[in-house]
């Protein structure tokens, strides 16, 4: 015994204590002095790493410092001191009761490893807020490699606690789990299958975070806000969010907008229906009334002079409408609206622009228009693409046409 134990055993004696009982005066002492050097040794060790990487933190550069304090990394490894000093004081406290004293040794080396894990962790998260900070790396999956990591650093820990606990070797310990790989492949299946993804993605660059995805299995039509080992979550744009298991981007198939927001436009893909009937020729009367429409204009001019120079010059008999060539109703609207989109000034003049007929349907000849608005932001898309269809729906009965609309039940379908 040290001095201080031969102290308080003689005085626990000469109080007429027993000598048992002066044993346990001796033991509970020198726990309670531990203890309260333990909770001195662990305030003053955090306080002087904190003040440490807190002044280091405010004069560096970088933010990485800044963000151990953040994620109490200083706090983690403080706790390793008053633990160093508990396992070599143990010992003279529990001098008389040796087995009590192994116990508690265990106990320690388990706390010891958590400790070990837990520093781990807060490095770890550290490197995953900083990573995110650089551009380069901000719409990676880094949350799925920190996880993989953990991952590791969680079986090695539970490895050592197991191994510590009922004394037996690292490597046979490995040993004994590869005899249950089976096992252990079937209960970590979903972790391996989104590591395994979430590499897949990184590497072929199907999925950054901030895209815009449309995955209609899982309802899912939003921005991605976080890729991780298991899942990746999608704020839908009714601000719910949609879980999609990490394996599902390479096993099922899902639109990424991406190209659409960096390319020069949003698509603009919409038909008007048209009755079939109200399709006709026109003739020159027809024709000189629409010349009032400026957009048109000259290319009316140059049209009819081209369809009654070939018609007189073939000798055509244009008493009968059909004969000959002629203009309708439908192909001088069609032209209005493409030069009508073409001189539009939210469309991209760069990209695709067309005013197209579509097979004809029971529900009336659809007149597709295809072309790129320059702003593709959705409030404002939804805006162009309503302006132009609200112009074209309005101008339809200038040039005779008429709008297909299904019978109400009043009247007829004429």
């Amino acid at each position: 015994m040290n001095d201080l134990q031969c102290l308080i055993y003689d005085y626990s004696i000469n109080a007429g204590l027993s000598e048992t009982l002066a044993k346990l005066v001796n033991m509970f002492g020198l726990l309670f002095g531990l203890l309260v050097l333990i909770f001195i040794t662990d305030l003053v060790a955090r306080k002087i790493l904190v003040n440490v990487f807190n002044n280091v933190a405010s004069k560096s550069k970088t933010n990485f410092d800044d963000l151990l304090v953040s994620h109490k990394a200083p706090k983690n490894l403080a706790h390793i001191v008053p633990l160093i000093i508990t396992l070599k004081l143990f010992p003279f406290v529990f001098y008389d009761y040796p087995g009590f004293e192994e116990n508690i040794i265990v106990l320690l080396k388990v706390y010891g490893v958590l400790l070990t894990v837990w520093i781990i962790r807060s490095i770890l998260k550290t490197f995953e807020s900083y990573f995110k900070t650089l551009p380069r790396l901000r719409d990676k999956p880094i949350d799925s490699y920190i996880q993989v990591g953990m991952l590791f650093i969680w079986v090695i820990g539970f490895a050592s606690i197991l191994g510590i606990v009922v004394d037996i070797s690292f490597g046979k310990f490995f040993g004994t789990l590869g005899a249950a790989s089976a096992v252990l492949l079937l209960i970590f299946k979903d972790t391996i299958l989104g590591f395994v993804a979430s590499i897949q993605v990184a590497i072929n660059d199907s999925v950054r975070i901030g895209d815009w995805i449309t995955m209609e299995k899982y309802g899912a039509d939003g921005d991605v806000i976080e890729i991780n080992l298991a899942t990746v979550q999608v704020q839908n744009f009714d601000m719910t969010t949609t879980h999609i298991p990490t394996y599902a981007l390479i096993s099922d198939s899902f639109k990424n907008w991406r190209g659409m927001q960096s390319s020069g436009g949003r698509r603009i893909k919409r038909s008007i229906l048209l009755k079939a009937k109200s399709i006709k020729y026109l003739t020159d009367d027809h024709i000189d009334k629409l010349k009032n429409i400026q957009l048109i204009t000259e290319y009316l001019n140059q049209r009819q002079k081209d369809v009654n120079t070939y018609n007189a010059s073939n000798n055509i008999d244009k008493s009968t409408l059909i004969n000959g060539r002629n203009l309708t109703n439908l192909g001088i609207f069609r032209k209005y609206m493409q030069t009508y989109i073409e001189n539009h000034s939210a469309i991209n003049k760069d990209m695709s622009i067309m005013v197209r007929q579509l097979a004809p349907t029971s529900q009336g000849l659809p007149l597709e228009i295809y072309a790129f608005s320059s702003d593709k932001r959705w409030a404002n898309y939804e805006y162009i693409m309503s302006d132009i269809f609200d112009h074209a729906l309005a101008a339809v009965p200038y040039f005779e046409l008429e709008l297909f609309e299904l019978s109400t039940g009043i009247g007829s379908l004429d």
